[in-house]
């Protein structure tokens, strides 16, 4: 039986690729439910808001009401947001000319595509600190967000190029990143096991 067998993770699935973190959270055997609705946020241990577009999770999590559910939620519970995930989770959006308007959950500010658009994708090996333990990982970044500011309760796990992309703040990690396109399911374990 897996360590996690009481756990039970929602993933935002409005939009994005919400069925790798799925493929991940099976591989730990977690129990995961796939969130459009506010009554999917019923007895959730922890939540992902996976990677996308931003501006189309934005318009469709207010078409479904999902807004304020999910502020409440991200208040007393683990989130994790990867990527749109992460710009979601921010209280500032720099260049924001779409609009998008984030959830305001962690105190750092995000420049949405600021790593480059989609033809600028590109992975690179980055150094992270979890739990005071070194991990290498590949860290695919897709369209990613830069963060622009980390306020003074966010701790920063990695950077790249002196950059800051993997940061938490109490119950909240985010992820300019994917580590979900592989089978690392290091970083997932790290919010399983610390952040949750």
């Amino acid at each position: 039986m897996s360590k996690y067998a009481n756990k039970r993770v929602g993933i935002l699935a409005l939009q994005g690729d919400y069925a790798r973190h799925q493929h991940l959270l099976d591989m730990l055997e977690v129990d995961s439910v796939l969130v459009r609705l506010e009554r999917d946020l019923a007895r959730l241990d922890a939540l992902i808001i996976p990677g996308g577009e931003s501006t189309t999770m934005d318009i469709v999590m207010d078409r479904f009401n999902l807004r304020k559910p999910l502020i409440t939620f991200g208040r007393s519970k683990p989130v994790f947001g990867t990527c749109a995930g992460m710009i979601m989770l921010a209280s500032e959006i720099e260049n924001n000319i779409s609009n998008v308007t984030p959830l305001g959950l962690m105190d750092i500010g995000v420049d949405r595509n600021g790593y480059g658009r989609q033809v600028h994708s590109f992975e690179a090996s980055i150094d992270s600190n979890l739990a005071g333990e070194r991990y290498e990982m590949t860290a695919t970044f897709i369209r990613a967000p830069r963060i622009t500011r980390v306020g003074p309760g966010v701790t920063v796990l990695a950077k790249y190029e002196n950059d800051p992309i993997l940061v938490q703040q109490n119950n909240l990690l985010a992820a300019s990143f994917h580590t979900e396109l592989d089978d690392d399911t290091r970083l997932l374990t790290y919010f399983l096991d610390e952040v949750s």
